[in-house]
């Protein structure tokens, strides 16, 4: 598997990211490794709390609860997708940004087919917005 950054805490986790096919754990390892940088540069979010739900890698705010639940998994569409909660406007102010960009399944997630496609400045304001989500209403 590749590195982790950081290392990861839950072995369950851990399990459920070694259980992805090869391109796919690469994606979405690049998008995990993201997710942490773009919490370390957001000190409002607090502690990540990284475990499973619906037996996805899930990242949480639990200390602020600043944050709406973001989902790491693979998409019915193919490839591999970043999750957030369809009942939030999330993934609707995303798309009206970068629509054009990125593909989109409903209004729940971004989906790539490859790591290459990711455009980590762009999914940068995808993340620190989910991570804040409760901030801001």
């Amino acid at each position: 598997m590749s590195e982790a950054s950081p290392p990861f805490e839950d072995p369950n986790v851990e399990r459920a990211f070694a259980a992805f096919p090869g391109p796919e754990r690469a994606g979405l390892l690049a998008i995990r490794n993201l997710i942490f940088e773009t919490a370390a540069e957001c000190p409002e979010a607090g502690e990540i709390l990284e475990t499973l739900k619906w037996g996805q890698p899930s990242y949480l705010t639990p200390e602020t609860k600043s944050g709406s639940t973001i989902r790491l998994g693979l998409s019915k569409l193919g490839g591999f997708a970043i999750f957030t909660h369809c009942q939030s406007t999330l993934m609707s102010d995303f798309q009206s940004l970068f629509g054009e960009e990125f593909t989109f399944e409903g209004n729940r997630a971004v989906v790539f087919d490859d790591s290459d496609a990711l455009q980590p400045e762009k999914l940068r304001l995808l993340i620190r917005n989910a991570l804040t989500y409760h901030l801001k209403r």
